[in-house]
């Protein structure tokens, strides 16, 4: 993967009750992944659960029924060779369907947490994997308002630690991505997501690939439909304070902004 130029990250979600889209991509997938693709996403993140505040929880089942026919459409139409695909999951039988299918990076908003299986995964199949800071210890982020002394201390410590017990079962640590979360992940207070914008550099001391997602979130302010703009803004000034990834919804207006 090309870490020197700024990678941009377009969302699929396959759910019902995704805070931005829920519900719009569940039988139209191929439309979006097809705009995508012209909109020239250099990753695609195709997801089968929603994580974010209200979210419910969803079986193996479920989510497996939501993204096979989509990887299996990405495997049949060889949308692997134009693109980068990713699995937004924290289930291990879900990344390893899609790695068995030409996808080439895992995104667990865990950091590993959600499934004891999913470090066997990883190690067998050595994709890019994404681990991301969240405050809660389960896959559906709260909105408490939590407060932090030092919040990229924080996020820091709980990145090494996953990061060295990873490493410690046999990953590649070149592989290795992290995302420092934002939004509710970190705490409903929004001070603290701009916080780690600003300071990103301070995460990048690491050493690994960072990815940022801040598209249409709450704390951002405003009504839904209003977000895209600052998301784009908010993006580039990750960009510019160290960022590799950045996963957006509305991809062309990030990239006409990139150019």
């Amino acid at each position: 993967m090309d870490f020197e130029n700024p990678q941009i990250m377009g969302i699929v979600n396959v759910t019902p009750d995704s805070f931005s889209d829920g519900g719009k991509y569940d039988s139209n997938f191929e439309t979006r992944i097809s705009d995508l693709i012209k909109e020239r996403a250099d990753i695609i993140d195709i997801g089968g659960e929603s994580t974010g505040p209200g979210s419910t929880n969803v079986s193996l089942r479920t989510e497996m029924n939501r993204v096979k026919p989509v990887i299996d459409y990405i495997a049949k139409n060889k949308l692997t060779e134009k693109v980068l695909f990713s699995i937004d999951t924290y289930k291990a039988p879900v990344a390893q369907y899609a790695l068995e299918n030409g996808f080439q990076i895992v995104n667990d908003v865990t950091a590993l947490r959600g499934d004891p299986d999913m470090i066997d995964v990883l190690i067998r199949y050595q994709p890019y994997v994404v681990l991301m800071y969240s405050k809660d210890d389960t896959p559906r982020t709260t909105t408490e308002k939590v407060e932090y002394d030092d919040v990229i201390a924080s996020i820091k410590t709980f990145l090494i630690g996953q990061i060295v017990d990873l490493i410690d079962a046999g990953f590649d640590e070149d592989k290795i991505i992290i995302d420092p979360g934002m939004g509710m992940f970190v705490s409903a207070e929004p001070k603290y997501s701009f916080e780690i914008i600003e300071r990103l550099l301070e995460l990048k001391q690491l050493g690994y690939p960072i990815l940022v997602g801040v598209s249409r979130k709450s704390f951002l302010g405003g009504e839904l439909e209003e977000r895209d703009k600052p998301s784009v803004e908010l993006s580039l000034k990750a960009i510019q304070n160290g960022a590799s990834i950045v996963r957006m919804h509305a991809v062309e207006e990030m990239k006409k902004d990139l150019n």
